[in-house]
């Protein structure tokens, strides 16, 4: 019977995985210094990572990703934009990635201005194509909102800031009991759950394992409740946006289960009418990954040699 009680620990302490630590990485110089992709410049909250290629190009591609995911959720488009001689710019986003996570409110002006002081930094005073990626959808739209001026070409791919009823944000402040909690409920479960973003995830192997070396940073979670609480309809913005000469398109994968075009399809048409849609069969939330020649066949074929606005 001892023996047997043996075994059974032998068994379970071996099967057993040890405890995952969560947020143990600080974000300051010496993390930095172990980036050896990219560069970093500091901006007023904080130091932004980011990277770019030929930005004395004339047409110059600004990649602005989704909630979660930073810059690298960009590479099929970042590299074929090189490849294809385009200007190219894309950044981490504060809270993501290897940008700095500030103790700040997240919400989009903070992105939009983010975006908005790197290209001063780097100097890009051209007009710029401009393409947000889900909630980098509701970022572009913001920048958009004052500094069309700016833009060449607005383009969301999946994009929120159609979808949310909300009409004002949360501005209760974040607890640490609040962070504990998303922390604990949420983190076991969270890289998996990117891969949802497909409809054929089976094809995405590994790619909810690169999203858990994103949960060793400190203050992720902080920026994830925040910028859910500040996130609330752009209706009115859209609205603005709408209204304008500016060229504006959107790519949507039929089989987006995060963020449904059927669900706002008719708000689209009436608050922006003159967005021009491109719909691509068999993708779900990230297109330009699942259906790669399908996506760049309508970005860089379609939006980028329009010549209605050389």
């Amino acid at each position: 019977m001892k023996s047997l009680q043996l075994i059974t620990c032998i068994i379970f302490f071996s099967c057993s995985s040890p405890e995952v630590k969560y947020e143990y990485i600080e974000k300051n110089d010496t993390f930095r210094k172990k980036i050896d992709s990219g560069y970093f410049s500091l901006l007023t909250h904080g130091y932004t990572y980011y990277e770019f290629d030929n930005l004395n190009n004339e047409e110059i591609i600004v990649l602005v990703h989704g909630f979660s995911v930073p810059s690298y959720i960009w590479d099929e488009t970042y590299y074929e934009s090189i490849k294809r001689g385009f200007g190219v710019l894309r950044m981490d986003l504060f809270g993501r990635g290897y940008s700095d996570n500030p103790d700040v409110i997240y919400n989009d002006n903070l992105y939009a201005n983010q975006v908005l002081e790197l290209l001063d930094e780097l100097k890009i005073d051209k007009k710029i194509n401009l393409v947000g990626l889900s909630n980098g959808g509701r970022v572009v739209s913001k920048i958009a909102e004052n500094n069309s001026d700016r833009i060449k070409r607005l383009i969301y791919v999946a994009p929120a800031g159609f979808h949310n009823p909300k009409l004002k944000p949360d501005t209760t402040e974040i607890t640490e009991d609040e962070i504990a909690s998303f922390i604990s409920d949420r983190y076991k479960t969270i890289a998996k759950g990117q891969l949802e973003d497909f409809k054929e995830p089976s094809k995405f192997k590994g790619w909810d394992t690169k999203y858990e070396s994103l949960l060793k940073y400190k203050g992720f979670a902080r920026a994830l409740i925040s910028t859910t609480k500040n996130n609330y309809s752009l209706n009115t913005i859209n609205k603005k946006i709408g209204r304008t000469d500016l060229p504006q398109y959107a790519i949507w994968g039929d089989h987006d289960k995060v963020l449904p075009l059927n669900e706002v399809s008719e708000k689209i048409k009436k608050i922006m009418p003159n967005l021009n849609l491109f719909i691509i069969k068999d993708s779900g939330h990230l297109p330009h990954k699942e259906k790669f020649d399908d996506f760049n066949n309508i970005f860089f074929n379609k939006i980028l040699s329009d010549l209605n606005n050389e």
